[in-house]
């Protein structure tokens, strides 16, 4: 051991007789050696090395390697403990404080998480998949998307692409074997005909569940498209900015959220404009598929109701009566299943508060690697915890 003013140096010798590589194989028999630092937890403000010779092996499998060390991750230039604490600190702020706290370079922390993920992430998650999720998210604009596939069993990400297109999802199902991807039975996702194309194609026994939020989306932007050409083309409603959006919110809430002042407003908007009591009346009516009918009795109501909007007379609720007839399989699906995309929903809240924590990143492997940490199931302890 040697001490300065700065740092420590721990000299470690060998006791084992065989050396070890990383994917198992062990042999007395050595290539060559040299000595090596790792950086260690600091002592104080004495930065920690140790020192070791470390020797190269010629396996069978993997060629010529360096020893496997316990002390180390494979390739590491850094301990365990010091990686491990690395990687604590990261999932919790931004890797600026973290590499002033630690001592090293903003990449360090950058390659140590990337390492680190590599080395712990699941191998087998693409395995045992029955139930998934897809959803696009943007990190970066302008247009710099990443396709998100969740896992509804874990509440775990499972695979991150670039891109949200249909490649982008294809490239998840190319990852898996004939037998995995004969084990998926659901996949949800939201209306992008690129991920339902992408499912069919890989997926063709999969059945796809509309999310009932966006489905929601739509029916609200039709019922949106009504109210507007009351006040602007039919002119049937007139009434100041700040009245016109309490309308529309009034319109858009549900049957059971209104208070007093808002059936107020709703009562005069409908007796003033027949069409958008008609529109709102058809929106509270698909409002019910999800929160009374009962999942048996889903695919009547919905044909029912597709109906009605057919004949209402109004452009906007037609035109939406044949998107839903288009999607009314997967709608009746996730209401079957009680499935939607809340999970992915939920999860790409968090990729958005990672990105954030990070100031941005300035890759998307950067980003994908800090996702897989904080959201693929990779279980990070401090070295004091057991």
């Amino acid at each position: 051991m040697s001490i300065t003013d700065s740092s420590v140096e721990v000299v470690l010798r060998r006791r084992a007789r065989r050396s070890k590589c990383p994917c198992g194989y062990t042999t007395a028999a050595s290539y060559d050696q040299a000595p090596r630092r790792w950086r260690h937890l600091d002592f104080g403000r004495h930065k920690v090395w140790l020192v070791y010779s470390i020797h190269r092996i010629e396996c069978p499998t993997c060629g010529v390697r360096t020893e496997d060390v316990p002390w180390a991750r494979p390739r590491a230039r850094h301990t365990r403990d010091f990686e491990d604490t690395v990687l604590w600190l990261v999932t919790r702020t931004d890797r600026t404080s973290v590499s002033t706290l630690m001592r090293c370079a903003w990449r360090t922390v950058t390659s140590i998480v990337t390492r680190a993920v590599d080395a712990l992430i699941d191998s087998r998650r693409l395995d045992r998949l029955y139930r998934i999720g897809v959803d696009e998210i943007c990190y970066r604009h302008p247009h710099k998307y990443l396709t998100i596939v969740g896992d509804h069993d874990t509440g775990k990400v499972v695979y991150i692409a670039e891109g949200r297109g249909r490649e982008s999802f294809s490239e998840f199902f190319e990852q898996q074997s004939a037998r995995e991807r004969g084990a998926v039975q659901v996949v949800s996702m939201d209306g992008s005909p690129a991920f339902r194309a992408a499912a069919e194609h890989h997926v063709p026994r999969a059945r796809q569940c509309m999310d009932p939020f966006h489905v929601m989306q739509w029916v609200n932007r039709a019922l949106d498209r009504v109210f507007s050409d009351a006040a602007s083309v039919r002119r049937t409603l007139t009434m100041q900015a700040p009245q016109w959006r309490k309308a529309r919110t009034a319109l858009r809430l549900g049957k059971n959220r209104l208070t007093k002042t808002h059936k107020s407003l709703l009562r005069t908007v409908i007796n003033a404009d027949t069409e958008v009591g008609t529109a709102w009346r058809l929106k509270e009516q698909f409002r019910d598929l999800y929160r009374k009918v009962a999942p048996s009795n889903a695919v009547r109501y919905l044909r029912r109701w597709i109906e009605e909007a057919r004949s209402c007379g109004i452009i906007a609720f037609v035109q939406l009566a044949r998107m839903i007839e288009k999607k009314a399989e997967a709608i009746c699906a996730a209401i079957e299943l009680g499935i939607s995309n809340a999970l992915i929903e939920g999860i790409n809240s968090k990729i958005r508060l990672i990105n954030a924590r990070g100031y941005g990143h300035h890759s998307a492997e950067s980003l994908k690697a800090m996702i897989y940490l904080n959201l693929g199931g990779i279980e990070v302890k401090l070295p004091t915890q057991t």
